[in-house]
């Protein structure tokens, strides 16, 4: 072939190269236009106001035109976020699930560095949220203010969010109740406390959900609080109770309920039997769906592992333990006037009512535990379903002789005086003892100190107890509802109560707080927690 032969058929190829390519690009214009037509047809520019209208109405085939015509999947409005929050917050979740598609992250930042997630809290698309999580969008994450998606949820009055999240954050729900009381959210409140937030909950400062409500004025949050079982005579560190505090933040309506005159039930203690009752009331009554039999039709032993229990000749003292959400953690624990009886979590020896639930099948799965020693440690699947103290309005003063100094809170506090075998004025409490004595105290930092006590018994139940000086007075030890997730039964436990496995080792309920209860291995002194999960957990 001869040079002028190869150089006319490169200037063919070239030439054919050429039109082609321009007729490529012809096409594709063509094409664009074309794709742009269709979306002018159905109502909508190729721009990004439109692009973002789009995903927010759910168009999926009007976002595919976009998509098909080179535009950016990522595209951010001037806010900062992308198409998938838009979708989230508008519930557009076959719009969501096509950006998914396209390789969009469903943990995407937005605007305030939020997730989509939390696009869809703040928006109040509870489906979406249920949605997302299931895509698995992260709810640990935190915006750029520090919030997880659970307290935005809290602090933006979304309860149904807040159910949807609450089972993602055990840790957090003391902390989530307490944000709910500041700003006031008494639905949330609700929702929180029936996924297992402690109402026993604490500030550093020792302020309980109740007396942050009361001091903001809250008057739905307050009620509902003292409905569901918040202490009116619970005091912060600096000894002022929610009364206090609401009277001096000018909220004395509010004032006025928290220190009206006890009622005669408020100056009573209950029977074993009574407490596990009004447990149980509780636990169904936040857990409809999951209905409960008759007390004390359940029989045998806590998934099969528990077979027997040891009568409790003398339940031992245990310091209530330091923890956020406790009560009682600064406090030393008020004792029973005589041996408290034993509340055995196996089933054939029962001494306190239990219940099974007859929809097994809805049973929850076995709670995450963690051991804090070896050996290892075996239980059954059990999980703590609810917590119950309750102090009563009354105060030991003194102790002279035979007779008493009391106090009893309410609207006009009174100071009465009672001897041995009287019976405490407007209530159906006995004198039975009353004495001063030398005890070890966390308010002496362990040294002894003389105390004045008085024991008490309730003419209508038989139950007694012991008041001491220095300490609020409570009806009965903290207790927890224990449910074997396993067969749906439940019981009752309280510091103290001993217990035998299958196996013949023993273990003694070493604690019992408002967020877990402490089981511990009586020979090898290995322990093991059961979080509160709530009715609902």
């Amino acid at each position: 072939m001869t040079l002028m032969q190869k150089i006319l058929i490169n200037t063919a190829a070239g030439l054919i190269t050429t039109g082609m390519l321009c007729g490529l690009l012809s096409s594709c214009k063509k094409r664009e236009e074309a794709v742009a037509a269709d979306l002018v047809e159905a109502g909508y520019e190729m721009t990004s106001a439109d692009w973002f209208r789009a995903s927010r109405e759910n168009n999926v085939e009007a976002m595919k035109k976009f998509i098909e015509a080179k535009f950016a999947k990522d595209t951010k409005d001037e806010a900062g976020d992308t198409a998938l929050h838009a979708a989230a917050a508008n519930g557009a979740e076959a719009a969501a699930d096509y950006l998914l598609s396209r390789g969009l992250s469903v943990d995407i930042r937005g605007a305030n560095d939020r997730t989509p997630l939390m696009a869809a809290v703040m928006g109040d698309k509870t489906s979406m949220v249920r949605w997302l999580l299931r895509q698995g969008a992260d709810p640990a994450l935190k915006d750029g203010e520090g919030f997880i998606a659970l307290m935005l949820a809290v602090r933006e009055g979304r309860p149904d969010s807040v159910s949807e999240l609450a089972t993602y954050h055990r840790e957090d729900l003391d902390s989530a109740l307490l944000l709910a009381a500041l700003v006031g959210e008494h639905e949330v409140i609700d929702t929180l406390t029936n996924y297992g937030a402690s109402v026993y909950a604490r500030m550093e400062d020792g302020r309980t959900p109740l007396m942050i409500a009361a001091e903001n004025g809250h008057a739905e949050a307050v009620k509902l609080l003292i409905e569901i079982g918040s202490s009116r005579f619970s005091t912060a560190a600096d000894g002022k109770t929610a009364a206090d505090l609401a009277a001096e933040a000018g909220h004395s309506e509010i004032a006025g309920w928290i220190t009206r005159d006890p009622l005669p039930d408020e100056l009573a203690l209950e029977s074993p039997e009574q407490i596990a009752q009004s447990m149980t009331e509780f636990v169904d009554a936040a857990a409809p769906d999951q209905p409960a039999t008759n007390i004390g039709e359940a029989t045998g032993s806590a998934a099969g592992a528990i077979a027997s229990s040891d009568a409790v000749t003398d339940s031992p003292e245990v310091a209530v333990g330091s923890t956020a959400a406790s009560q009682a953690a600064n406090r030393p624990p008020s004792r029973a006037a005589s041996p408290s009886p034993t509340i055995p979590i196996s089933g054939e020896t029962l001494s306190r009512p239990v219940v099974r639930r007859t929809d097994a099948a809805r049973a929850p799965s076995t709670p995450s535990t963690t051991p804090a020693t070896t050996p290892e440690f075996d239980m059954p699947p059990l999980v703590m379903r609810h917590y119950r103290e309750r102090e009563v309005p009354i105060q030991i003063r003194s102790v002279r002789e035979k007779t008493a100094s009391i106090g009893i809170s309410g609207t006009s506090p009174r100071e009465i005086t009672v001897s041995e075998g009287e019976k405490i004025p407007g209530s159906r409490l006995t004198v039975i003892r009353v004495q001063r004595r030398m005890e070890d105290s966390k308010l002496n930092l362990g040294q002894p100190m003389e105390v004045s006590a008085v024991q008490v018994r309730d003419e209508a139940t038989g139950t007694t107890r012991e008041w001491i000086s220095g300490v609020p007075a409570s009806s009965h030890d903290p207790v927890a509802l224990i449910e074997d997730s396993a067969t749906g039964r439940r019981y009752t436990a309280s510091p103290g109560q001993r217990f035998r496995a299958e196996d013949g080792s023993e273990y003694i309920v070493s604690d019992v707080r408002p967020n877990q209860i402490v089981i511990e291995n009586a020979a090898t002194g290995a322990v093991q927690t059961l979080p509160l999960r709530g009715p609902r957990g």
